[in-house]
């Protein structure tokens, strides 16, 4: 089926794979359709309220399978719209080497909601500093980056008594200051509770204890990998992060590319952050990890090795998930 948000497209057959139905219902009559309907194999793309449905058809006794929408894409025949895709669905989910999502719990999507409205927040103020520091640059005014520079232009910007801005255009840059000011509030606020889910859970806790992995990577690890079985290794799991090279071989002569950057891009750039952390103060340090880091960093470039350090952190936090194991620095 292909579901929308207010017209879901069914299309069913039976064992020999005669259609036995083709129907376009309303969101209303939806659960009703697939109460009366017998058991059966449900087969959805993976998009957006696709795992509220198939907690709902999974209580009615349906076997739901989702489906990542690009393993579902070459299976349409012609032209897309509802009910292609529909058919499309049914006969991806026939295929044996077809991969399915695992369908997220409740307590899963909230976890994941805590870090999704973190990162919009997070993304907002970016955008809210960037265009502070556009506006005073117009009139000559730059500070260095990060926190110091910012703060500087604040106290430009607050100062009544210095007139190097138009008088008209403060009262507009201090709105754009208040909105920054109340992002960091909320941004805090949703650290604070990130940091206790994280103390509060044991999982989290054998995570946090490796470099370079904090409670942001923890929690958010713990949210995804919660099925020990749904990653094979800890280089399926570095895959699916998009952490490895892509690959384009043939004739037997093979050719890796760079990181395929496939997957979930909000974890793969948190690993990449951690791995940067860690090769930035590798210099000097010695033993375990940090040997291995300073080899890499003799033959290989800084982003190089950080992806890296990225791919090995997700490991490490696959293994250690995936077996409830601890960090041993050695």
């Amino acid at each position: 089926m292909d579901i929308a948000k207010r017209y879901f497209q069914v299309h069913a057959i039976d064992g020999t794979g005669a259609i036995v139905m083709r129907r376009k219902v309303t969101r209303d009559l939806f659960l009703k359709l697939l109460t009366d309907i017998p058991r059966c194999i449900v087969g959805i793309e993976a998009g957006s309220g696709a795992h509220h449905w198939a907690r709902e058809l999974g209580k009615l006794g349906h076997d739901v399978r989702l489906m990542p929408p690009q393993f579902v894409r070459p299976y349409v025949k012609s032209n897309k719209n509802d009910a292609a895709d529909a058919e499309a669905c049914c006969e991806a989910v026939q295929r044996p080497g077809m991969r399915f999502v695992p369908t997220k719990t409740i307590e899963q999507q909230a976890a994941m909601a805590l870090h999704r409205v973190r990162d919009h927040l997070v993304c907002r103020r970016t955008a809210t500093i960037n265009a502070l520091r556009g506006h005073l640059a117009e009139y000559g005014i730059v500070a260095q980056v990060q926190r110091t520079g910012l703060k500087q232009l604040f106290d430009v910007v607050m100062d009544d008594q210095d007139d190097r801005i138009d008088v008209a255009l403060k009262p507009i840059l201090k709105m754009l200051v208040e909105e920054i000011c109340v992002a960091d509030a909320r941004i805090a606020e949703l650290d604070r509770q990130m940091k206790d889910t994280a103390r509060n859970s044991e999982a989290c806790r054998r995570l946090v204890e490796v470099p370079g992995i904090g409670p942001v990577i923890a929690t958010s690890v713990v949210a995804a990998v919660c099925d020990e079985k749904r990653f094979s290794s800890g280089r399926h799991f570095a895959a699916w992060l998009g952490l490895t090279p892509k690959q384009h071989s043939s004739g037997g002569k093979d050719r890796l590319l760079g990181i395929s950057k496939r997957g979930d891009a909000y974890m793969r750039r948190q690993f990449v952050n951690g791995g940067r952390s860690l090769v930035r103060i590798a210099e000097g340090r010695k033993g375990g990890i940090w040997d291995w880091i300073n080899a890499l960093l003799q033959r290989r470039s800084f982003n190089v090795v950080t992806v890296a350090v990225a791919n090995k952190l997700a490991r490490i936090a696959w293994a250690i998930q995936a077996r409830g194991t601890r960090w041993q620095p050695a």
